[in-house]
């Protein structure tokens, strides 16, 4: 069985763009499409890794990585933001909430890549 990435996005494009570079590494796909589906469906599916837009309707990304940080069950889970706001506030907040990775839009398909394998698989050894 594959490993598990939650891509939540309100944006089609974008929803499919992250999709799209997440797959490449050969990972198993849930989409949301509101940070009220993120809460939900990390609850239920137990991904290993959640990759979130921060500007979305019903609930924010922002919101609901506080929320997913509260609970015990998905606390652990690694987030990485995406946004298109790249003021230092939007940053700054989401890295006290607990995100592990916060990446501007327009983002390299590779470069996301790259930040899911880094949280995912465990370096080598040397």
């Amino acid at each position: 069985m594959s490993t598990k990435v939650l891509i939540v996005d309100d944006e089609p494009h974008m929803l499919r763009v992250t999709e799209l570079s997440i797959k490449k590494g050969g990972y198993q796909i849930v989409i949301g499409r509101n940070g009220k589906e993120a809460v939900e469906l990390a609850a239920r599916e137990k991904p290993s890794l959640i990759v979130m837009d921060v500007s979305m309707p019903v609930m924010d990304g922002l919101t609901a990585l506080t929320q997913l940080k509260a609970n015990p069950e998905t606390a652990r889970i690694p987030v990485i933001m995406l946004t298109v706001r790249g003021q230092a506030m939007a940053r700054q907040q989401a890295e006290q909430s607990g995100a592990a990775v916060y990446l501007t839009k327009p983002f390299s398909p590779s470069q996301l890549l790259a930040e899911v394998k880094r949280l995912l698989e465990p370096p080598a050894a040397a």
